[in-house]
């Protein structure tokens, strides 16, 4: 039976006890090599279809061969006016899924039901009070029930992953004329608190390509945040603002394309990417790590031109050109309070013989102990996932 998945949790009032997001993982069945640049392409497009409709944020991704990471936000659901979404609102995230005709058919249904309400159908004066309370009444339930088909797939984990696979796997099958499940199991998710653990999920995730010996530069490939923020074309303002939010969330810098480059947010990325192919020795003598990846010279000489390194960066870096299963199974990270925090709200999802929740990481990770912890404490720190 599969274990229940740990969802952060809400106050009374739907806001979340601190910005939190998810690292979300999931693997072609039998592990195959499947996905070329249309499919990676066409996964990137729904991917952002599912991120307008359903209200969550990618705030970093990959799309490799075999599997994907997404580092994605999911705010509580808005309270937008009686229904939590204005009528705009709603219309403009189904245009984000859905057909022009479809998106059309449902804003005429909307205004049915509106008329209903207010008392403007054409026979309304013809009709009783009591009938005409009935009306109202009626068309009031009519427009509840429409938005409600709607926003429960929004501002969720869950219906965020279940539309985008369940699509894509749709896709895929019609285009290789395939049939059955394309994924291995359900989907991995891990919480990931704002700050630091965002940070370094953030470029983890974006490293992956160069962790798995693609390409030297992480500017270099496609179908990641990072390569798409730089590369420049339509999705390079989403990218951009997706890895500020990852960086900064509500802090110093504002979440915006601006800040990326002229509040040199987009400086301080690449830094803590480029510095994963230099390791400080126990002399304070900084050396190049022979592995795949990145050019040791270009590597030395980028980070020359970035000099103003700070040694949180330089930690980071250190973990993140590591495989580090933490990230993938360690439920939560983020500070002690923080994990603790998730521990007892989600009381009973764990042993009734634990005390606490926070667990101090090890292997990879243990660069930032003190810092950083995990709901987890993983014995097996072997990790396949690039």
């Amino acid at each position: 039976m599969p274990r229940r998945r740990l969802i952060i949790p809400h106050h009374s009032d739907g806001s979340l006890p601190s910005l939190a997001c998810y690292h979300v993982t999931s693997r072609v069945v039998h592990r195959q090599f499947l996905f070329q640049a249309e499919e990676k392409e066409h996964f990137r497009l729904l991917m952002r279809m599912y991120e307008r409709f359903t209200g969550c944020r990618i705030l970093s991704y990959c799309v490799m061969t075999n599997h994907f990471h997404l580092l994605l936000e999911v705010p509580p659901p808005p309270n937008d006016g009686e229904f939590g979404l204005s009528e705009d609102e709603l219309l403009h995230r189904l245009n984000g899924l859905y057909s022009r005709a479809y998106v059309a058919a449902v804003e005429t249904e909307i205004q049915q039901a509106r008329l209903r309400l207010e008392g403007k159908q054409d026979d309304f004066d013809r009709l009783s009070p009591a009938d005409q309370e009935k009306a109202r009444a009626e068309g009031h339930r009519q427009l509840a029930a429409i938005f409600e088909r709607y926003t429960r797939r929004m501002h969720d984990l869950s219906e965020f992953m279940r539309g985008l696979l369940q699509r894509y796997t749709r896709w895929f099958n019609r285009r290789h004329g395939l049939k059955g499940t394309l994924w291995e199991d359900r989907f991995h998710s891990v919480i990931v608190e704002s700050g630091l653990a965002a940070r370094t999920m953030a470029a983890y995730i974006d490293l992956n390509p160069v962790r798995g010996g693609l390409v030297e530069d992480p500017a270099d490939y496609r179908w990641s945040s990072y390569g798409e923020a730089v590369g420049g074309g339509r999705g390079a303002k989403k990218a951009r603002v997706g890895l500020v939010r990852a960086m900064y969330a509500f802090g110093k810098k504002e979440a915006t394309a601006h800040s990326w480059a002229q509040g040199g947010v987009g400086k301080e990325y690449r830094r803590i990417l480029i510095a994963s192919g230099i390791e400080q020795t126990d002399g304070g003598h900084k050396r190049v790590i022979v592995r795949k990846g990145m050019d040791r010279d270009k590597a030395r000489a980028e980070l020359k031109r970035l000099s103003d390194e700070k040694e949180r960066d330089l930690r980071i870096a250190k973990v993140i050109r590591c495989r580090v299963r933490y990230f993938t199974d360690g439920a939560v990270i983020g500070s002690r309070q923080f994990v603790d925090g998730i521990f007892r709200a989600k009381r009973d999802y764990f042993s009734p013989k634990r005390k606490d929740g926070a667990r101090k990481p090890r292997g990879a990770l243990g660069e930032l102990a003190g810092e950083l912890w995990s709901m987890r404490d993983l014995k097996d720190l072997r990790e396949d996932l690039p």
